[in-house]
């Protein structure tokens, strides 16, 4: 595993993000303690030592969980975050305290603003609800290391919000190689690095996406280096940028973690024409790709219909991309995309900028 400097510490340049462990059967919001164990461990046998959750992760539980699976280890072997997401809950001061629980630790490594975005920022800076002065406050008594935030936010956003304060430790945002025009990923970047603030990485595979792309797609890739995982093409892009510090991936089996920290043990950069290949397989999955949902859940706590709106998605892409959605477990027994009200609640959530009632109109009308 190859390593960063950050501030005189040694931090692993792949780290675990607490979004997609696996889950119990018929229940996505109550972590499989077995099998989500042996993910941390192998994670530690891999030299990983960054873990990244939140409060709102699978409604807590992954919180918990964390603090579980990690209370076997030496709490100064690994480097742990959680994030305040304020659409989830607005008050800080209870939620850090109910964090520290969750997490069995009297420290956080880093915390961060979760989500900032066109929706949020007005509550993260606002003057009354000082949620920054709390963070700094936490910080002087030694139970925050470092402060930071994560973003799905436009760049005049995320430039205005540095404007208000630019003092962060670290800034975590989606980037990969298809969102680094499809979102703005490589402004964002810019912007950040302008600012000096190092760059931790979400969404690296766009909720799975760039981990299987589709059939031609992958072929682009696959006639350069038939070896390479698909995977590991959008690792070696993100190590390719100077200021990307370390790269989460939600790891759902032990497979998954052993695969992608072999790309990182060491640092073999795209070449001229792996790049431009890769460029071309980007060009032709958007092709089909359909909705760019990465998955990660934030608009079904506030959908009235009760929709599972990602699993809904993921189907209606499947169909897209190979002309059927059998594959897709559980698709035949959640509600129908019929029962959006289009109320447009679900909107304020996704860091996508999805249209979701649009979607669902769509979908609802595919067979």
């Amino acid at each position: 595993m190859r390593y960063k400097m950050f501030k005189g510490q040694s931090i692993s340049t792949l780290g675990l993000g607490g979004l997609r462990f696996p889950s119990k059967k018929n229940n996505p919001d109550s972590v499989d303690r077995k099998e989500g164990q042996k993910i941390v461990d192998e994670a530690i046998s891999c030299g990983i030592n960054y873990f990244d959750t939140a409060h709102s992760y699978q409604n807590g539980d992954s919180e918990r969980f964390l603090g579980e699976a990690l209370s076997k280890y030496p709490r100064d072997s690994y480097y742990l975050a959680t994030k305040f997401y304020v659409a989830y809950s607005r008050n800080i001061e209870k939620t850090f305290e109910e964090q520290l629980k969750r997490c069995r630790t009297d420290y956080f490594d880093f915390y961060l603003f979760h989500c900032l975005d066109e929706g949020t920022i007005d509550a993260y800076t606002d003057k009354e609800l000082d949620y920054l002065g709390f963070l700094l406050k936490q910080k002087k008594a030694g139970r925050i290391r470092n402060i930071g935030f994560s973003s799905h936010a436009a760049p005049k956003t995320l430039e205005r919000f540095l404007d208000w304060y630019d003092g962060f430790d670290m800034a975590l945002i989606q980037l990969n190689y298809l969102d680094w025009t499809l979102l703005e990923a490589k402004r964002q970047y810019e912007i950040l690095t302008e600012h000096g603030i190092p760059v931790w990485v979400m969404e690296p595979m766009k909720g799975g996406r760039l981990s299987t792309l589709n059939e031609k797609a992958a072929a682009v890739l696959k006639a350069e280096k038939p070896e390479d995982s698909l995977s590991s093409w959008g690792f070696r892009f993100l190590q390719g940028l100077p200021n990307v510090h370390t790269v989460l991936s939600g790891m759902s089996e032990p497979r998954q973690v052993i695969e992608n920290a072999a790309v990182f043990d060491k640092q073999i950069l795209l070449t001229e024409r792996e790049m431009k290949a890769l460029q071309r397989a980007a060009a032709v999955f958007m092709e089909t790709m359909g909705v760019p949902c990465s998955g990660c859940r934030y608009c079904c706590s506030i959908c009235p219909s009760g929709l599972d709106i990602p699993l809904l998605i993921k189907g209606y892409n499947e169909r897209n991309i190979s002309g059927s959605a059998w594959k897709i477990g559980n698709l035949s027994e959640t509600k129908s995309a019929s029962e959006c009200l289009a109320c447009g609640a679900c909107l304020k959530r996704c860091p996508q900028k999805i249209n979701i009632p649009e979607v669902m109109k769509k979908i609802s009308h595919t067979r």
